[in-house]
């Protein structure tokens, strides 16, 4: 910016402006998301409800098979039977399970006043009680898929 003086004579002079340095992101590296446990409990119940939301969709039209065609419905039934399906079913119900007790903390969060302030707490709750209820379905399960490969 120019500046006349009283002696006819023009200068130079800069605006001052203050340029802050940028701030360091809160978001965790290597992710899109902002919450850490919270966030990634919200992912986990969407994809579990979507998982879940296609097996019985799959059930359903597999169930209708019996009206139009006994054998096609044997037919379909029969590939159940089978040990990629086995662990299929393992997947099923980790996901069922993992979805039911974060559903109740999502209820407890919305609905319990202290919810929010208490919600890491519940999730890591929810994680303990999803691995018991998977730890007392998992070695029968398991048993099946053995005798499965003989």
């Amino acid at each position: 910016m120019a500046e006349q003086t009283a002696a006819g004579t023009t200068t130079t002079v800069a605006p001052s402006v203050s340029i802050e340095a940028p701030r360091t992101p809160r978001t965790p590296q290597g992710t899109l998301y902002r919450g850490s446990v919270g966030m990634w409990s919200w992912v986990l119940h969407r994809i579990t409800g979507v998982a879940i939301y296609f097996f019985l969709l799959v059930h359903i039209l597999d169930t209708a098979l019996v009206r139009l065609s006994p054998e096609a419905y044997n037919a379909v039934i029969g590939t159940y039977k089978t040990p990629i399906m086995n662990l299929g079913e393992i997947a099923l119900v980790m996901a069922i399970v993992f979805h039911a007790f974060n559903g109740l903390r999502i209820i407890l969060v919305d609905f319990w006043s202290k919810g929010p302030k208490y919600q890491r707490a519940m999730f890591w709750v929810v994680l303990v009680l999803w691995a018991v209820a998977i730890a007392g379905f998992l070695p029968r399960q398991l048993i099946n898929l053995v005798s499965d490969f003989h």
